[in-house]
């Protein structure tokens, strides 16, 4: 018999390039031209292959009880068809194995823009109400293989999550 699992709420704000910061970038359209500075994305694809796909994903709804980390690549992650989508990140700390409850954030990401998670940072999505979504998704050929650590807050606190 498994026991109760408590399901905690979270406030998804609005996403920002000031209150993303702790956790990546904010990318949104440039004008054609405009040199290279701290607006584009600083990617780390150093350590493999980069891989660039489309991923489409059916009804996810807004619950989880898992988050995921990369700590050998930067992600970036968009929607496309213009469609909102949510995320739950937490910042990245590689000193330990889980994330920090109480720094857990979610984020309601508008489909003319893309983020990008620092290395570490802790995500769980992307979710949404659309039936279905198609995401582009870069990061390395091996992501999912070598450099995917994911924590299980069922196992370690009995604790759902639901982004609001």
């Amino acid at each position: 018999m498994s026991r109760l699992q408590t399901v905690q709420q979270l406030q998804a704000q609005r996403v920002t390039s000031e209150n993303f910061r702790r956790y990546g970038q904010v990318i949104s359209a440039s004008l054609d031209g405009k040199a290279d500075d701290a607006e584009d994305a600083k990617l780390n694809l150093q350590n493999g292959i980069p891989r660039f796909y489309i991923m489409r994903l059916d009804k996810r709804g807004r619950k989880f009880n898992k988050i995921t980390r990369h700590i050998q690549c930067t992600q970036c992650l968009g929607s496309l068809e213009g469609k909102d989508w949510l995320m739950a990140v937490c910042p990245p700390n590689n000193d330990v194995n889980e994330p920090a409850l109480e720094e857990i954030a979610a984020f309601r990401i508008p489909g003319n823009c893309f983020i990008k998670l620092h290395e570490g940072t802790w995500h769980a999505g992307p979710y949404f109400e659309h039936e279905a979504v198609d995401f582009y998704n870069l990061e390395l050929a091996d992501t999912n293989l070598v450099d995917h650590f994911t924590h299980d807050f069922v196992k370690s606190h009995q604790l759902e999550f639901e982004i609001m």
